[in-house]
């Protein structure tokens, strides 16, 4: 008897110890391009979706789960905004394509970014998204932006894609090629549609976790999207995750398919009913205190700033610095800020409303920044300071438009 009781606890121990090793087991990295705003895995959008108030300089980024007929017909939008579209591929109805076109011919924007584009939109907007061949994919394949303000040296490489995906222009005379690759082939495009634009990207993992926040690349998305003026704007969800309802939920309906699962499921409903008949009486039931959500997109920008400067990464940290301001100064006073001269000095101050002197040593302190090897934590200081400093010496009217 005591022979097997061992052999039992052998096994018991077996298994409890099997139970431990998977539940704390680390999870794998899930790689699969969700593309959905509140995903924080390497191909999900939650870094770019939480910055992208700052960027576009709004107090909020509104989410749409609404097909794109739905949201254009029943929400009361303002007299201009933007509209952004990211996924694997984009769907558009028939329905749905005279009112996204109306959308866009009344003032309005839409940037979209998908692998897969409808042709019908294609067709009116004069333009097709091409594929080539598997034996031609180059992981390596260098992309890169045509404005020369906004090139990178070397470009840019995203090599969890393949290269395979271009677009062909064919009706060049309303269509502006913003982005192309080491092929010359056009991957970024403007087209002026009535009082409004389309721009269309065919390379969506560019503004997925993975590359916003990778050193190399995380600029990248920024200066797409800085094409677009600062209006309210809108996030679409619908083409990922569908229409917002508990039912329409992915856990739930897996639940639903599987026997034993709904079996559970039905029992844990009739536990619950016939414990409220039976018990609900004898028991005031707690009432729930719900706290109110709270912006943490402020708080995402600190913790990634936080990071660098704990890990000592000062020169990386205000380069970065640096390119944000120059790029909110080209957005909010329209000045060309490829040469810091006296001429930019001079603009700087009277657009800005700050004296001369201050506008002297703030350009100063950029200049000498751009020319240094490397930046030390004392030159990241300084370069803060005087960054802080004018952004308190802007008129009333224009302060708080800049943050870092």
């Amino acid at each position: 008897m005591p022979k097997a009781n061992k052999y039992l606890i052998l096994l018991l121990a077996t298994v409890l110890a099997y139970v431990l090793f998977e539940y704390y087991r680390p999870k794998p990295l899930d790689w699969k391009p969700s593309y959905q705003n509140d995903h924080k895995i390497p191909f999900g959008t939650q870094a770019l979706f939480e910055l992208l108030p700052d960027v576009m300089h709004q107090p909020t980024i509104k989410t749409i789960r609404l097909p794109v007929y739905n949201f254009l017909t029943e929400t009361t939008l303002p007299a201009r905004s933007n509209y952004i579209l990211m996924s694997q591929e984009l769907t558009v109805h028939g329905s749905e394509m005279p009112k996204l076109l109306a959308y866009v011919r009344n003032g309005n924007n839409v940037f979209v970014s998908a692998y897969s584009l409808p042709d019908s939109l294609s067709k009116v907007l004069g333009f097709k998204a091409d594929e080539k061949e598997r034996a031609k994919a180059d992981t390596t394949l260098r992309q890169n932006f045509t404005n020369p303000q906004l090139r990178k040296p070397g470009g840019y490489n995203f090599f969890h894609d393949d290269g395979r995906n271009f677009l062909t222009i064919r009706k060049p005379e309303h269509i502006t090629v913003l982005g192309r690759n080491a092929r010359n082939e056009a991957v970024f495009i403007r087209i002026q549609y009535g009082k409004g634009q389309f721009f269309i990207h065919n390379l969506p993992l560019a503004f997925t976790n993975y590359y916003v926040l990778g050193t190399k690349t995380s600029d990248y998305a920024f200066k797409a999207l800085s094409y677009l003026p600062a209006l309210p704007t809108y996030w679409d969800e619908y083409q990922k995750q569908g229409r917002f309802s508990e039912e329409q939920q992915s856990i739930f309906r897996y639940v639903r398919s599987q026997p034993a699962l709904n079996w559970a499921y039905y029992l844990v409903a009739f536990g619950v009913f016939f414990y409220a008949i039976f018990a609900g009486k004898r028991t005031q039931r707690v009432i729930p205190v719900i706290k109110p959500l709270r912006n943490t997109s402020l708080d995402f920008v600190k913790t990634v700033g936080r990071m660098y400067f704990q890990q000592g990464d000062h020169d990386n940290l205000a380069r970065k610095k640096i390119q944000y301001f120059l790029a909110d100064i080209r957005e909010r006073y329209h000045l060309n800020t490829t040469v810091l001269d006296k001429d930019f000095t001079e603009a700087l101050a009277h657009k800005s409303g700050i004296p001369t002197e201050e506008a002297t040593e703030l350009v100063r302190l950029l200049r000498d920044a751009q020319k240094s090897i490397s930046l030390s934590e004392a030159d990241l200081l300084t370069l803060n300071s005087a960054l802080e400093k004018f952004k308190q010496s802007e008129p009333p009217g224009c302060r708080g438009i800049f943050r870092i």
